[in-house]
């Protein structure tokens, strides 16, 4: 009886590798266009949705962005899952949830004290489990998934409430720099950069790709795509600044030109990197998509990817041009 169970147990510890990647299939133009068709329609109803979050502000963009992060964070323990690890649920769902809150009902100094009591929680309860083979991919996964997914993403909190993080960092004078809403702009000209970069990547690489731009990560992504993605993000995220000045100028005044410009291809670029760092966990782990949530575009983490990195950017840019530009000490 013991020599029957001994090959079993080893074999249940024995770590898990994971799968080199499939070859992508080659897709009809049939499934290409009920592809498309099916992007549009999403795009048709999470765009309008998330947009009418932003400017109503306050608990709606709490809201949107807290089931955002829930759903985000469970793709990426999915991911690493297939890796063969083990992730603290329990503890990932519930610290990713309540950084956007702290963030909202807070500031970043209570984010960092939540983030450091969330690694060490993770520790003592890595240590309780009976297996330990793995502790070292399961603390870490469990960690960066909260980081990752919503410690970036709760910056969309912050930025959404701009004015308020300023006059708090540097006093009423510093806050009167910017329209109480004038969140509502910056967060949508980032959101405008990041969804037509992805635009224009998307339809510059279907038409002109020739060259890949990171094959052992995504073969399927060209460097014509994602010039075409730098043009789209950049001309559409000043295309919002000019809508705004129009119809909102007082949103938008907070924002020169000269500097909205360099903004716009910066956030353009980063949501590029954003797309291939996600593109690389995928890949990793050997899978195609994050997620089948939303119906031709994947899961949460495939539309949100250029968006984690490229909210921060926005956020700490604005902040650095504040305090260089009107000199506040």
């Amino acid at each position: 009886m013991t020599a029957d169970l001994e090959p079993r147990e080893s074999a249940a510890r024995e770590p898990i590798h994971p799968l080199p990647p499939s070859p992508p299939a080659a897709p009809s133009k049939k499934s290409a266009r009920n592809e498309l068709a099916l992007r549009f329609l999403t795009a048709a109803v999470l765009v309008p949705s998330v947009l009418f979050a932003v400017a109503k502000g306050g608990l709606w963009v709490l809201g949107v962005v807290v089931a955002i992060v829930l759903l985000g964070i469970r793709e990426f323990y999915q991911l690493i899952e297939a890796k063969g690890a083990h992730p603290l649920w329990g503890f990932g769902l519930t610290a990713g949830a309540l950084l956007p809150v702290v963030a909202f009902f807070g500031n970043e100094y209570h984010v960092t004290l939540l983030m450091t009591a969330v690694l060490l929680a993770v520790m003592v309860a890595q240590v309780g489990k009976a297996q330990i083979t793995e502790a070292l991919a399961s603390i870490s996964g469990t960690f960066f998934g909260v980081f990752y997914v919503g410690w970036l993403l709760s910056h969309a909190v912050t930025l959404r409430n701009f004015d308020a993080v300023v006059t708090s960092k540097w006093g009423p004078d510093a806050g009167a720099l910017f329209d109480p809403n004038a969140g509502a702009f910056f967060l949508t000209f980032c959101l405008f950069a990041v969804v037509l970069t992805d635009t224009g990547a998307y339809f510059a690489g279907r038409a002109w790709g020739r060259r890949k731009l990171a094959p052992r990560i995504s073969p399927g992504k060209t460097v014509e795509g994602a010039l075409g993605g730098v043009v789209g993000g950049t001309l559409g995220a000043l295309l919002c600044k000019g809508i705004f000045d129009l119809a909102w100028p007082a949103l938008s005044s907070g924002l020169s030109w000269a500097l909205a410009a360099p903004l716009a291809l910066v956030l353009s670029v980063v949501s590029i990197v954003g797309d291939l760092v996600e593109s690389l966990l995928k890949r990793d782990a050997a899978q195609k998509d994050a997620g089948h949530l939303l119906p031709g575009m994947g899961g949460i983490l495939d539309r949100i990817d250029s968006a984690l990195l490229a909210i921060p950017v926005m956020y700490y840019l604005l902040l650095g041009s504040t305090y260089l530009s009107a000199g506040f000490r």
